[in-house]
């Protein structure tokens, strides 16, 4: 879909600037930045999902669960308290 809207020519003078360095056209770039304007104020709990499974895989992280029990050995027994 196409619009149309008014930018100050300031401000598309940085744009072309910015399109120019990372050799993309203005309409991409604009799409970039209207993207991330959109991510940035998503109010939803999407960004659980878009997180979920980051450390998936990883082998040099441990196991939490283990981490805290050794984290709390020295500790008294919860009974005790």
């Amino acid at each position: 879909m196409r619009i149309l809207t008014d930018i100050p020519d300031e401000d598309i003078e940085k744009l072309d600037a910015l399109a120019a360095k990372s050799k993309r056209s203005r309409a991409a770039a604009i799409r970039d930045a209207v993207k991330l304007y959109l991510a940035q104020n998503d109010n939803s709990k999407d960004w659980i999902m878009r997180g979920a499974g980051y450390w998936k895989g990883r082998d040099d992280i441990g196991d939490a669960v283990e981490y805290q029990r050794a984290m709390r050995e020295d500790r008294r027994p919860y009974e005790d308290i």
